[in-house]
């Protein structure tokens, strides 16, 4: 099965993005190739680059603490297993302090070291960080691999809280929705959403069908089209039903 995720706002456009930079990082800084642990740092560059807004930090805080609120409502409801919201409201209150005692703008330790901006400079010029281009970036690619590790997540920790609060916010956004099973006919489905307000779009469909759906929306409908791509050819409309799940999120 393959999930497509469609934003419905610029907000939570950025937290997908800065969320696919995070795994990007994630798979490479755990090589061993100097050329993976570039891809790592360069996407540090990037997540800088995304990350730059001044609110993105006092959103998520003000985020967590409204998911907080909300969930505190729920601990007189029977219904509710006290353990699991208790863990919940556990794992808010560590992220937002973690977010909260990391000093400064978003990537300030990045930006004020000097060595590291010489190398974001010449890594936005197509082959710009070559050995004769950056003789120091290259001797540092000779060490081994242990401590060029070492060295990148000491770079990332400031910023490994704003994206385990920005990984539990687009956690608790996933959760609360569920999915319903759809038929687009004919390869394609509309839905009057009547003014109602959601955050993020999830469909879910199999592989095997070769389905491939352009997601379009706006607080009054939504539309999807299924494509199918064969080889060098452009996507083309399917003609065929495509059964689907879809789940609509809003916090």
């Amino acid at each position: 099965m393959i999930v497509y995720e469609y934003p419905f706002n610029e907000r939570i456009r950025t937290l997908l993005r800065l969320e696919d930079l995070y795994e990007k990082f994630k798979f490479f800084v755990h090589q061993e190739h100097p050329m993976q642990h570039h891809v790592a740092l360069a996407t540090i560059f990037d997540m800088l680059e995304v990350a730059g807004r001044a609110d993105l930090k006092s959103d998520l805080l003000q985020e967590l603490e409204r998911q907080r609120q909300t969930l505190l409502g729920y601990r007189m409801n029977p219904n509710v297993q006290a353990e699991t919201l208790d863990a919940i409201l556990n794992e808010l209150d560590g992220v937002s302090s973690a977010l909260v005692a990391a000093q400064g703008k978003t990537g300030q330790n990045v930006r004020e070291n000097e060595w590291l901006m010489s190398i974001r400079g010449r890594t936005i010029i197509p082959g710009g960080a070559c050995e004769f281009d950056l003789p120091s970036y290259y001797a540092w690619q000779q060490r081994p691999a242990e401590q060029r590790f070492n060295d990148i997540a000491n770079w990332f920790a400031p910023l490994a809280p704003l994206f385990d609060a920005l990984g539990l916010v687009l956690r608790l956004l996933r959760d609360s929705g569920g999915p319903i099973k759809m038929i687009a006919v004919a390869g394609s489905y509309q839905q009057m959403l009547q003014g109602k307000v959601y955050q993020m779009l999830r469909l879910t469909l199999d592989a095997s069908q070769g389905a491939i759906p352009e997601i379009s929306a706006n607080k009054y409908m939504l539309w999807v089209r299924f494509t199918s791509q064969g080889g060098d050819l452009k996507p083309k409309p399917l003609e065929d039903d495509v059964p689907f799940e879809l789940t609509l999120c809003n916090f």
